[in-house]
């Protein structure tokens, strides 16, 4: 009777150990797609299209960097042109805008649910002589999780409001 108690004593610390290490597994898998989950970046058209543009596809595009200051302090950003993450995503600027698709604009949301608008012209190289970025570093080291993975640095903007934190989703919408 006692060595039957011991025996199902070992049993159940055993049995409580694998739930514990399955527990753990299961918690890192669940943060890791998380993780994955918030490396992406949704860009919506105005048909409703969506393309999902993954960390690897921003970190492969051809970046450039622009030399800013942010809340009174010098900073360098290192990112990709809006105008290349849209046209990654079907967005079609250049010759095509014009006419009634002047009337869009791009709606960015970020993780916490703000969101900022700018004409969708402003984006365009053809249009803008100056190019807003879609930032994944920030004095050579990538953003970190308060402003990233993504934020929008619009150089030439007077005030910061409209440069998006932990950006998740760029949406171009028909203003009618």
């Amino acid at each position: 009777m006692v060595a039957r108690g011991l025996v199902r004593g070992r049993f159940c610390g055993v049995f409580r150990l694998r739930s514990s290490i399955l527990l753990c597994v299961l918690c890192a898998a669940l943060l890791c797609a998380r993780g994955a989950q918030a490396q992406t970046l949704t860009v919506i058209n105005t048909d409703g299209h969506s393309t999902t543009l993954t960390a690897a596809q921003i970190a492969a595009a051809p970046h450039v960097a622009v030399s800013v200051e942010d809340h009174g302090a010098a900073a360098k950003f290192e990112g990709v042109p809006l105008a290349n993450v849209l046209t990654m995503a079907g967005i079609q600027l250049g010759d095509s805008l014009r006419g009634a698709r002047l009337t869009e604009v791009l709606l960015a949301s970020a993780a916490d649910g703000y969101k900022v608008a700018y004409a969708l012209a402003e984006t365009d190289p053809a249009f803008a002589t100056r190019e807003i970025i879609l930032a994944d570093k920030r004095d050579g080291k990538l953003l970190d999780a308060k402003e990233g993975p993504y934020r929008i640095v619009a150089p030439g903007d007077k005030r910061g409001a409209r440069w998006i934190k932990q950006l998740t989703e760029l949406r171009v919408v028909a203003v009618k």
